[in-house]
């Protein structure tokens, strides 16, 4: 689902989407309030939400929270013309699983919609450098345990997780079984509480869990 009240964009990104086999786009919005009452009186969902962050009536982080809250189940991808680290960790904050500026490439918007397909969330080198620095998401992430609460087996899957493996790949590195791999992520969404794997990476990042290169 496409949210975004430049109507031309928005129709542009919907062409450009139109055309893969693999993305249907269900319906479009061009603003947060429009969003919530289509999910509110249709049981059809999307998967992923393309998310503008200002729009008249209901803006992107607004709207955002309210998914989060709400239909935790769907992914939001932020799309939009800021790129100033306090709009990026905002929205990473409130609940995005990726953040995009619209002068972004083609391949890379798709490449992003995949992986957030694939593994629930996408963060470029520039959205993991903000997580690292920006005191807003640590103040909410930061834990009174330290990383000796987790086991090193965990800390080994957190590591790969952040660096977007999925289940599979990370099996094949660690010679367990991908079932294996969703307990010990699950057992970490538990211990850190965090709501999904992007809150993973978040978490680890902030308390220094993990080394990303």
């Amino acid at each position: 689902m496409l949210v975004d009240d430049e109507v031309l964009f928005r129709k542009g990104i919907s062409f450009l989407l139109g055309r893969e086999e693999n993305i249907d786009i269900i319906q479009e919005a061009s603003n947060g309030a429009e969003l919530i009452t289509f999910l509110n009186e249709n049981e059809s969902h999307p998967d992923i939400i393309i998310m503008d962050l200002k729009m008249p009536l209901l803006n992107g982080v607004e709207a955002t929270k309210i998914l989060h809250k709400e239909f935790p189940e769907i992914k939001i991808i932020a799309l939009t013309s800021y790129d100033t680290p306090s709009f990026v960790a905002n929205m990473i904050n409130v609940g995005a699983v990726s953040y995009l500026v619209k002068n972004t490439t083609p391949q890379e918007l798709l490449k992003t919609i995949n992986q957030v397909a694939l593994k629930g969330f996408y963060y470029n080198e520039k959205v993991l450098k903000v997580i690292k620095q920006t005191d807003s998401i640590s103040k909410n992430n930061k834990s009174t345990l330290d990383s000796n609460f987790l086991t090193s087996r965990e800390i080994e899957v957190l590591q790969l997780i952040c660096e977007q493996k999925t289940n599979l790949e990370i099996g094949e590195i660690l010679f367990i079984s991908p079932r294996t791999v969703e307990g010990h992520r699950n057992n970490l969404l538990l211990k850190t509480g965090s709501k999904n794997s992007a809150g993973l990476v978040v978490y680890a990042m902030q308390n220094d869990i993990v080394i990303i290169e």
